[in-house]
């Protein structure tokens, strides 16, 4: 452990609302968190101790920011992993590593990571463009990935039969079996530069049926205690090979014989673990300040259930966001708030997620659902 940690700066690439709860858990510690994002009122613009505005993507933009930081790490994938190499290669510690950032970028370079370290994922063909998903028609039903730039629900389709195929993408990108699963989890796992390893209790998504993205998690899963370590122990076994430092969401299906397979995995803070700042003792957003600083990693446990539901801008509005509903969701016990200080809403745009915490799992979905429907965010 670094005695002198606090006094770092620490650089991240990404100004959004993953950024703004990483802050928010650096002001305990005194550290001084720079910010480099393309938007000029960015989530963090504000609580940051330096905000420049920049693209991420621009190599001189990223080698210029991180000159000033000790330590550089990403709360987005979307960003010039060259510039983060040069930054390395020059004695800044950048972390997540360089070369891990790049391969994650790439769906089609993920998906050849598990296969090469046999983790198990669903089968899958690599396509560089439309005819050649459109040749591969015997392996629907499937789903089309886009191998780079997508995100949150952008670059997937479902392809189920032949008349689905004008939808392919035509770009490079991948076909995967669609897997008929039982659940989808997610173990966000964390390890820092001394090697030390520490892994969060499994949770249980469930996604928004349009929009493609989590509207829900469940902590702890409904699974067994076999599942539950068979996931924890996948997800260890990803970052170990990886020989990554930083916080890794891996994202797993368990299918309907019980098999787990790994479907994606995200290298930052993500919203999978968005709960853990009311329900466990370390919320992810400390752990992922504590594993690229190479403190002592902190405990993981739950300290009580909890359900998170995602606050999407309503469909139909764009526009200067106006929120319903604050009152009477606020005056219930065990419902936390988190707006992201995004001013434009749109369909399906992430403004803030709410915590409820309970110490029944059973009422959690229904509370879940009722907070859902009195918090809208419309314009």
């Amino acid at each position: 452990m670094q005695e002198n940690y606090q006094q770092k700066i620490l650089g991240i690439l990404g100004g959004g609302q993953l950024g703004r709860m990483v802050i928010q858990s650096a002001i305990n510690y005194n550290i001084d968190v720079h910010i480099l994002d393309p938007d000029p009122n960015a989530p963090c613009k504000d609580i940051c101790q330096n905000f420049i505005q920049g693209k991420l993507t621009d190599f001189e933009t990223v080698c210029s920011f991180g000159k000033n930081c000790d330590v550089i790490t990403i709360e987005i994938e979307n960003v010039n992993t060259d510039a983060l190499q040069r930054l390395a290669d020059e004695g800044k510690e950048v972390f997540p590593q360089p070369h891990i950032i790049k391969m994650i970028q790439d769906k089609r370079l993920q998906k050849e990571f598990y296969k090469n370290n046999n983790i198990p994922t669903a089968d899958f063909i690599l396509t560089a463009n439309k005819e050649e998903v459109k040749a591969n028609s015997g392996f629907l039903p499937a789903v089309n990935k886009l191998g780079r730039e997508g995100y949150d629900g952008r670059g997937v389709q479902v392809l189920k039969t032949k008349e689905d195929l004008e939808k392919a993408f035509d770009a490079p990108g991948l076909l995967e079996k669609l897997i008929d699963f039982e659940q989808e989890l997610s173990v966000i796992v964390a390890r820092n530069k001394n090697g030390e390893t520490v892994a969060f209790p499994a949770v249980e998504c469930s996604f928004h049926p349009t929009a493609n993205l989590v509207e829900f998690l469940f902590a702890p899963a409904s699974i067994s205690k076999e599942t539950e370590e068979k996931a924890k122990s996948l997800a260890f076994q990803v970052i170990e090979k990886l020989e990554m430092v930083g916080i890794l969401a891996v994202e797993m299906f368990v299918t309907k014989s019980g098999e787990i397979l790994v479907n994606e995995i995200a290298p930052r803070p993500h919203n999978s673990g968005h709960h853990t700042i009311e329900a466990n003792f370390t919320s992810q957003f400390e752990q992922h300040l504590r594993s690229v600083l190479n403190m002592p990693l902190g405990n993981t446990a739950l300290r009580c259930p909890a359900a998170m539901v995602n606050l999407l801008g309503e469909d139909g509005f764009t526009g200067n966001a106006i929120l319903e509903g604050m009152d009477k969701a606020i005056s219930q016990k065990g419902v936390y708030v988190h707006l992201y200080g995004k001013k434009i809403t749109k369909p399906f745009r992430k403004m803030g997620h709410v915590t409820i915490l309970d110490e029944e799992v059973s009422v959690l979905k229904t509370r879940a659902l009722e907070i859902k429907e009195i918090i809208k965010i419309k314009a």
